[in-house]
């Protein structure tokens, strides 16, 4: 096994137009740990360099990827974690963490770095938080081959390469999201049990409630709920709304069933309240909808 370190490295200037996107990429690279070698190497710019004892602050995001070895992650918010292949870690700027591979495995190591408004937004939105920074995606090959990617147009440094860059950057952050809930989903049977809720949904339309989908799945609603909402983006009641009104649409643009005879189908209690919520879904009132799907003139 090689006994020196090998790195990929590049990094970048931002111009006004770049930070104009959205998003905009710092650094991005690879480099193999050898065992027991110092770390990390000093083929760095010393912002950043760091003591893996004392730590350091990047004023940036980064998300990195080990693809062999073993190691640990620590950070100001989240504590300490243990790392091995198929974990990513993201960094956030302004917040204090250090990172390093044992001495007796070494690692590989894929990184991306960047700054701009679009994580910002996702920060925000709480769809990553410094508190839950490491994500368990398994050794992908898709995600190994957006890194080379990555560094193969940064090394390029063509028109527009910023853009492309940031492209990638924003689908290994989606990747890791997506990867690692659905890993952690795929533990236990809770993705077997809201995929069972979604499909009695569709099959039981005009009857179901959210407190039936709990007995479905046995467990207490409030625990459903909240399972439900974590893996699907809608509440139970929300999803039964979603359906219906997506099952309105189909039948409103394919047939000529009467709206009475429709809002009785989809569970509503009257054609009136079908309204009310056809209208505030889709600005359009069902009469509205079927005249404009089905190529009518609406005056």
């Amino acid at each position: 096994m090689s006994s020196t370190s090998k790195i990929s490295k590049k990094y970048l200037t931002i111009n006004p137009a770049d930070t104009a996107w959205g998003l905009a990429i710092n650094s991005v690279g690879h480099q193999s740990i050898a065992e027991n070698q110092v770390y990390p190497p000093q083929e760095h710019p010393m912002r950043y360099l760091f003591n893996t004892q004392n730590g350091r602050i990047l004023n940036e995001y980064q998300l990195l990827y080990i693809t062999k070895g073993k190691g640990m992650f620590s950070s100001k918010s989240s504590g300490i974690w243990q790392l091995k292949e198929g974990y990513m870690f993201l960094l956030f700027p302004g917040e204090w963490h250090t990172y390093m591979p044992e001495e007796s495995t070494g690692w590989n190591e894929y990184w991306i770095g960047f700054n701009g408004k679009i994580m910002d937004e996702w920060m925000r939105n709480g769809f990553f938080s410094k508190e839950n920074p490491v994500f368990n995606v398994g050794l992908n090959e898709e995600i190994i081959a957006l890194y080379k990617r990555a560094i193969i147009i940064a090394d390029a440094q063509e028109a527009n390469y910023q853009q492309a860059l940031s492209g990638i950057a924003c689908n290994l952050v989606s990747m890791a999201l997506y990867l690692s809930r659905n890993k952690d989903f795929s533990k236990s049977n809770i993705a077997e049990q809201i995929n069972n809720a979604k499909v009695a949904v569709h099959e039981n339309i005009s009857s179901i409630t959210p407190e039936k989908l709990a007995e479905i799945t046995y467990m207490s609603y409030s625990k459903f709920r909240k399972i439900f909402k974590e893996y699907t983006g809608f509440s139970p009641s929300q999803y039964i709304q979603e359906v219906r009104i997506n099952m309105a649409k189909e039948i409103l643009t394919n047939t000529s069933r009467s709206i009475k005879e429709i809002a009785f189908e989809l569970g509503y209690e009257n054609k009136d309240y079908f309204f009310t919520v056809f209208r505030k879904a889709t600005g359009m009132t069902p009469t509205s909808y079927r005249r404009y799907t089905q190529g009518e003139t609406i005056l």
